[in-house]
């Protein structure tokens, strides 16, 4: 199949992964203290994580305009998927859909689909592999929109942030609740609830103790996670990532698990030492 996979910033794939596969990024951008960043190769994470974490200014983030996308869409390829972070934590998802409606209103050359991931970073590095892996099967376009559409629904995404500040600084958190957590050093295991949308399922007192509640509940979801990929993306703590693989590798035997290090746009919210994983 003659296909190519668009994606916003917030699928924190890595230079290793793009190798083998036809995939091109759309940048969201940050802005923190009156300066914008583009969240693309020249962002630099530490940098960035070291001024925000300085600075009292809460960050924002914006999604990618529509001619971002259609300027993706302009290439040889007659099949095109488009995967983006959650459209309840980003406006990137009707971005690309007003993108695909424009173009092929002008354009009857190609497909293309926009999947909403209900996720995020490592989730979307999880679809990511797997539309390659459909497509190089040679299932047809159709298939792989209804097989993706499916993925997503039972896809899992947790995760285990060090730091709390961005999601009391973004009105995630409460203050209350964060200054408790702060005070006593209660680490929330949080997750998508299947609409794209964070709750808290569990916690525990040091980020250690919260990522051994995050395996246990990892075995909760009854999946056949012999069958399945584990992405794990984090921000700045590539030891705690491969202790994390090694502590599940002893648990659940999945069919591969892969590492991967945020972006500009993952670490912004889940700031250093925060660890994502999706299967």
């Amino acid at each position: 199949m003659n296909f190519k996979i668009v994606v916003d910033s917030c699928c924190d794939i890595t230079n290793e992964i793009k190798k083998n596969i036809n995939v091109e990024i759309t940048p969201l951008t940050i802005e923190l203290e009156g300066t914008r960043y583009t969240d693309d190769g020249s962002f630099s994470v530490d940098d960035f994580v070291k001024k925000m974490n300085d600075s009292t200014t809460v960050p924002k983030t914006a999604c990618p305009a529509p001619a971002e996308y259609i300027d993706r869409f302009e290439s040889e390829e007659e099949n095109v998927f488009v995967i983006t972070l959650s459209s309840k934590l980003s406006g990137s998802y009707n971005s690309a859909e007003i993108a695909k409606d424009i173009y092929l209103s002008e354009n009857d050359n190609k497909k293309i689909h926009v999947f909403d991931s209900l996720s995020a970073s490592a989730g979307e590095v999880l679809l990511t592999l797997k539309i390659d892996y459909l497509a190089k099967l040679g299932k047809t376009y159709s298939q792989i929109v209804e097989s993706i559409s499916n993925y997503i629904k039972e896809m899992k995404t947790m995760f285990v942030l060090n730091k709390l500040d961005n999601l009391v600084k973004t009105g995630r958190m409460s203050l209350v609740k964060a200054a408790i957590a702060n005070v006593l050093n209660i680490k929330p295991v949080l997750a998508s609830n299947g609409k794209g949308e964070i709750i808290m399922i569990n916690k525990g007192r040091g980020i250690n103790k919260a990522l051994g509640k995050m395996i246990a509940a990892m075995g909760e979801t009854k999946d056949n996670l012999e069958e399945k990929l584990l992405v794990i993306a984090h921000c700045n703590c590539l030891k705690r990532a491969n202790a994390l693989k090694e502590k599940i590798s002893n648990v659940y035997n999945f069919k591969d698990i892969f590492i991967v290090e945020m972006r500009g746009i993952s670490s912004t919210y889940a700031n250093d030492g925060g660890i994502v994983i999706a299967f």
